[in-house]
């Protein structure tokens, strides 16, 4: 009993957090489809309005009439009858995941957060040189927007690399919380954080650190 009022506290906190706009999408973002999440009761649940293309970019949604809180931490998209067309729960901040089965998982995000990280990854493809703190270039590489895997997407190393970064080479690259990573096939990942708009330094940082700036 003494746990009561802090679950309905948590759902109560977790349907306002909710109310506005969120990207649903595939887990690459190749199909999108706008979602604004309302306050407002109906008799199907808590009102929505979903974009004119949702259908023809996920043809799922068109099943979709309310959405709804269930339990402490499940979102759930519903159709006119009550029953879960998906249902998304919190993988981190602000971020939400759902599976359909036989189509796979799908992602719930918030708009605004969303349309920064494309916006972010639009300004990191192109050409790039790895130069150590001293400002000697080891390395040139090209960043592409070229999926290999989900969210992760092609590096190429240009030729005469330093012994370092060849012996790294690097295949894939994302943005994840405001950091680049750079992966290996191996499974080793570099992480970058930027200094500013055109640089982004390794860390943690070392007495020999590695910049990676625009060419």
């Amino acid at each position: 009993m003494l746990g009561a009022p802090l679950r309905a506290q948590d759902a109560t906190t977790l349907k306002k957090d909710m109310v506005g706009q969120w990207e649903l999408s595939t887990t690459e973002r190749s199909k999108t489809c706008v979602v604004t999440l309302k306050p407002d009761s109906s008799a199907q649940g808590l009102k929505l309005d979903l974009e004119p293309g949702c259908p023809k970019a996920l043809p799922f949604t068109r099943d979709i009439a309310a959405w709804t809180i269930k339990g402490l931490d499940i979102v759930r998209l519903q159709d006119a009858a009550g029953l879960p067309v998906i249902d998304f729960t919190e993988v981190e901040s602000g971020i939400f995941e759902g599976l359909r089965t036989g189509e796979g998982v799908y992602i719930l995000q918030n708009l605004a957060a969303a349309r920064s990280l494309a916006k972010s990854m639009d300004q990191m493809i192109g050409d790039w040189s790895i130069m150590r703190g001293s400002g000697r270039t080891i390395c040139g590489l090209t960043l592409t927007n070229t999926e290999v895997s989900p969210d992760n997407f092609a590096v190429f190393l240009k030729p005469r690399c330093d012994p370092l970064v060849a012996g790294f080479k690097p295949t894939q690259w994302r943005l994840e919380r405001g950091e680049m990573l750079l992966m290996s096939a191996s499974g080793e990942i570099w992480h970058f954080e930027a200094d500013d708009n055109a640089q982004w330094r390794r860390v943690p940082d070392s007495a020999d650190s590695l910049i990676l700036v625009r060419q």
